[in-house]
Parts: C-alpha cells; sequence; structure tokens
C-alpha cells in the first residue's frame, strides 16, 4: 500500500508512517492511531513491519490445530445482564457479548478493529465518522441488522433517563440547553440501512474506540418495546444463544447454528458461566477439581498456590486498571482542596502497592493515565511530607486534625486493603480515617455518590477515555463531582489532536492538573493475573478481562 493509498484512508496516516520511520513515534502508538483513523489491523501491522524493518507481526495464535466441540466452563460472578445500556461491570459485558455485539473491538493486543461495522472513515479534523456496517448480519430471531437498530441503541444511550454511562462517552453527539441534555439535530444520519454518519460536536479520535468500550453493546430496534431485557428476550447478532440465567448462580449459552451466524463458525458447542461466590479459595477449588476450566480473574493473594497446581496455566497482563481513591469536591470537607492535598502529602505510594497489592503493578501519580497510553507523561514523583499535611490541615482550619471516613468494597480484597493502608499513612498528620469494608450491593448503590471511597476503574485503550469518563464535568461516571472548565476545554483539544505527541503534551497538562486538585489519590496501576487448565486452548487474556471466545477451543 503506497503513500497515496494511505493518504485516502485518511489524510493524516502518511505522518504517522513518516514520524514512525523517523523514531519520533513508537510502534504501538502507530497501531493504534491508524486503526482508530480507518486502517484495516493487517494493513497496519504490515505498514509497521515494513516502516520499521520488521516483520508485519500480529498478536500471537495458539498454536495446534482447534478442535471443534465441548462446553467451556467459567468461574465468574454472574451478574444482572438486563440492559447492556446501563452495565457498569465487564463480568455483565462477558455473558452478554457471546449474545449482542459492538461496532468495533478493542483487541487483546489494544488495537481497535470493526466488528458489526465492517469499516469505517473520518474528516480531516476526525468531527465526522462514517459508518458503514457489515451486510448479511441477523438477529437471532431472523430480522436483518440495519443501520435502524445502531440508531436506536444511540437514541437511548444519549437519552439521560436511561443512566447509560455511554451518555459520557458520547458526549460530542449531545448539546445542553437550559439543563437538558439531548443529541445534537444532525448528528446522527442513516444515509442508507447500511451506512450511519455521526457528525459530532466537537472532534473526537476515539470514537471508534469508545465503541468497543464494555456497555457499548448493539441491541435490537426493538429493544425497548419487546421490554427492554436481554435475560427474557435474548435477540443478538452474535454466535451464541443464551439458554438459561440465574443471577448469582449461572448461566448456560448455546452455539448459535453456523449458518445463521455471520462470522466464522466457533469451535465451542456452547459456554457455561459458573458463579462460585466470592472466596477466592473457592475458585481455585473449583479449577483443581475440575468444576471449571477457566477462572474470570485471579485473587494475587492465591498466585504460588496456583503456579503449583499440574495442568493449570497462569494468565497475566500488564494493565492501567487501578483503584481511585476519590474524594468528591463538593462534599465536605473535600471541598477544600488543602484537605485534599493533606491527605494527598501523605501518601507514599510505591508502599501502598507493596502493602495493599504485593508490589504487583506500577507506582501510580494520582491520575488515571498510566504508562501503557500512548499520552502518558511522566511527572515528578509525589513525595510523602507530614509538615506539609499538617500545614495544610491547619490553614484549612483543622489544627488539631480532623476526623473522616473511606468506604471500600469487600471484593476484592486488595481494594480494602488499599483503605487500611491509606489509613495508617494519614494518621500521623493527625487525620482519622475509619475504614469501611462494604458488601458489594451497599457499596455500589452509591458508588457515585460516597464522600470517599475507593473505586476500581478498568483499563481502557486511551487515556483520554478515562479522563472523559471520570473528569468531565456532568457525566454519569463522574464519581469526584469535579467540574473544571479549564480541563473540559483542553480535553477537548486533546481528543481532537492527531499527532501523538501534541496529544501527549496536552494529557500531560490534564494529569499536573488532576494531580493539583488532588481528587483522586491513584497509588498504583496493577498487574492482573487468571488462570485455566492446560485444555483450554487459543484463550488472549484481555487488559480490560473481556472475553472473547469464538477462537476458544478445548484440547
Amino acid at each position: 500500500m503506497n503513500i497515496e493509498d494511505l493518504r485516502k484512508v485518511h489524510v493524516a496516516i502518511p505522518a504517522l508512517v513518516e514520524d514512525l520511520e523517523r523514531g519520533r513515534l513508537g510502534r504501538r502508538d502507530f497501531l493504534r492511531t491508524a486503526t482508530l483513523l480507518g486502517l484495516s489491523a493487517g494493513t497496519a501491522y504490515f505498514v509497521a513491519g515494513k516502516a520499521t524493518g520488521g516483520h508485519a507481526v500480529g498478536p500471537v495464535r495458539a498454536q495446534g490445530e482447534p478442535r471443534k466441540g465441548g462446553v467451556l466452563r467459567i468461574g465468574m460472578s454472574v451478574l444482572d445482564i438486563s440492559d447492556p445500556a446501563v452495565y457498569d461491570w465487564s463480568e455483565k459485558a462477558n455473558v452478554a457479548r457471546q449474545i449482542v455485539e459492538p461496532l468495533a473491538r478493542v483487541g487483546s493486543d489494544n488495537i481497535t478493529r470493526p466488528h458489526l461495522a465492517e469499516r469505517w472513515e473520518a474528516n480531516d479534523d476526525v468531527s465526522e465518522w462514517t459508518f458503514h456496517l457489515r451486510r448479511g448480519v441477523r438477529w437471532n430471531n431472523g430480522d436483518e441488522f440495519t443501520a435502524d437498530d445502531v440508531i436506536a441503541t444511540f437514541e437511548r444511550w444519549l437519552d439521560p433517563a436511561t443512566g447509560s454511562s455511554n451518555l459520557g462517552r458520547f458526549s460530542g453527539l449531545t448539546i445542553t440547553e437550559g439543563g437538558v441534555t439531548r443529541i445534537a439535530p444532525g448528528a446522527i444520519e442513516k444515509i442508507d440501512d447500511h451506512t450511519i454518519r455521526f457528525k459530532l460536536q466537537r472532534s473526537m479520535l476515539a470514537f471508534p474506540e469508545s465503541l468497543g468500550d464494555y456497555p457499548a453493546l448493539i441491541t435490537h430496534r426493538d429493544f425497548v418495546r419487546s421490554g427492554g431485557n436481554l435475560i427474557e428476550n435474548p435477540v443478538g447478532t452474535g454466535p451464541f444463544l443464551l439458554e438459561s440465567f440465574s443471577v448469582g448462580e449461572g448461566a448456560v449459552l448455546k452455539k448459535r447454528p453456523p449458518s445463521e451466524y455471520w462470522g466464522d463458525e466457533v469451535y465451542l458447542d456452547g459456554i457455561q458461566y459458573l458463579d462460585l461466590g466470592g472466596d477466592p479459595a473457592a475458585q481455585i477449588a473449583g479449577l483443581a477439581s475440575d468444576q471449571v476450566d477457566l477462572l474470570y480473574t485471579l485473587d494475587i493473594a492465591l498466585l504460588p498456590a496456583v503456579r503449583n497446581m499440574p495442568n493449570v496455566k497462569v494468565y497475566e497482563k500488564v494493565t492501567a486498571i487501578a483503584g481511585f481513591a476519590r474524594m468528591r469536591v463538593d462534599q465536605k470537607p473535600f471541598d477544600d482542596k488543602r484537605v485534599r492535598q493533606a491527605i494527598q502529602a501523605c501518601i507514599d505510594h510505591q508502599r501502598v502497592l507493596d502493602l495493599a497489592y504485593q508490589g504487583l503493578g506500577v507506582k501510580g501519580e494520582d491520575h488515571p493515565v498510566s504508562p501503557i497510553h500512548p499520552e502518558y507523561s511522566e511527572l515528578p514523583a509525589l513525595v510523602q511530607d507530614y509538615g506539609k499535611a499538617k500545614s495544610l490541615l491547619a490553614e484549612a482550619g483543622y489544627p488539631n486534625g480532623l476526623d473522616i471516613e473511606i468506604n471500600c468494597v469487600a471484593d476484592p480484597k486488595w481494594e480494602g486493603n488499599v483503605g487500611q493502608v491509606i489509613a495508617e499513612m494519614v494518621a500521623p498528620a493527625g487525620i482519622r480515617l475509619k475504614v469501611n469494608i462494604l458488601p458489594g450491593g451497599t457499596y455500589w448503590d452509591r458508588w457515585t455518590r460516597w464522600p470517599f471511597s475507593v473505586t476500581q476503574w478498568t483499563s481502557r485503550p486511551l487515556g483520554i477515555q478515562v479522563l472523559d469518563l471520570a473528569y468531565r464535568s456532568g457525566v454519569p461516571w463522574n464519581e469526584t463531582g469535579y467540574s473544571n472548565p479549564e480541563f473540559d476545554r483542553i480535553l477537548d483539544q486533546a481528543e481532537a489532536t492527531l499527532d501523538v505527541g501534541e496529544r501527549r503534551e496536552l494529557v500531560r497538562r490534564l494529569q499536573q492538573m488532576l494531580q493539583e486538585d488532588a481528587n483522586t489519590i491513584v497509588p498504583f496501576w496493577t498487574k492482573i493475573f487468571t488462570a485455566s487448565t492446560d485444555r483450554v486452548q487459543g484463550y488472549e487474556y484481555h487488559v480490560s478481562r473481556e472475553q472473547h471466545l469464538e477462537k476458544v477451543w478445548l484440547s
């Protein structure tokens, strides 16, 4: 593919190739940006290999000849999957993803590829995106998949009454007038039954990437009219059919007839999810006793035991997953920045990583942009300083310290450990921090409203995605209550910037703003683990723990 061919895909791609050839851009950053701009993943890998003098190597696939048949049994919490638009956990989407599918998918190599979309293209400033949908795709009720399904799904996402986090992901398609948010006129245009044009109010490079996030699953155009419940009416385009489902117990999925599914025939006859409870030891026992073949996740405390188990494989991944110890800036005493900065000054980030997560990760910097993100810039290390903490507290009117609480969910245990370690670290400054360990139902019912709490945020391919979801003014998942017009303005610029170096500098400013405002303690980014029996072949562990199972088979 020559330069002119690349330019036809998007005008910015030739400059990316030149930057890659001259060493100004890394291979990973080139692959991610070029595929977002519409270059196919296979072509992007080829171009990267040619430009760097290496090989055109994509993600590593399983060795051996795949065998059809068998049921894959997975140990995972089985949560309510009724409405994909409001999913807040990857476990929910892992079941639903086998039935309903996204327009785009982020692979285990962190590269975004078309899925229900066949391809997409963007205008020069990435404020307009045209998506071409796959033809010949049918829902499992026999209906043809068309643009009407996508538009109906987007309309639900962007209705504030739905309560979908996708309202934040795709806020560029909306306007707010008189305190009311709605889809901007002409923002979603049906060109024909298989072509849709999205016209954003601001440029957004990450638009396709956000379509691969776990709540962005496309439902049938009659989803609401048919009851709005995927469990009761599991109509989907995916390779599996839902046979049974019970929250807290399990789910059974059966392979859809190959002639009815648009993609390649899957190898498995079925998938069974088993909820083994919150006790990590029970999950390991399920693996050891041949009750399950694969675990959704593996508690780090059990790593040594699992590594010594016969016929078991351990998977690991460096991620941007983190436990955010966040404070609501609109609630006392955290509405005073000096209080937040005093707490921040007490933290030894490496020590929190060592004590709460056995050192299995990367020290954090009190913002969510991690070293695996292409926009990341390393900031000067934060230093524990009790003198500074006491001085700030005195200035804020707390010369004798203060009494506060932090809420943590009981499972996974390491989040509570983060709260406990922080409590120990703030004590010498006179901050008496009570740690409340709450059951999941209690915690998640109010997770965005707690004054001070620890929330686990999953990994996303781009740092600007997390910034958009968690810190943009007024979006549903803004759990700190942070509202900073200057932050929003720079974030808009970053989302519109195609040059990786320029975008990195803009994001660096956002990192610095969050660190200075001290609304979130991000002590570390995690390395994650899981395990399977050696019968499981073709499984690729995903940075966000997503399960893509079409190519998995059992030996």
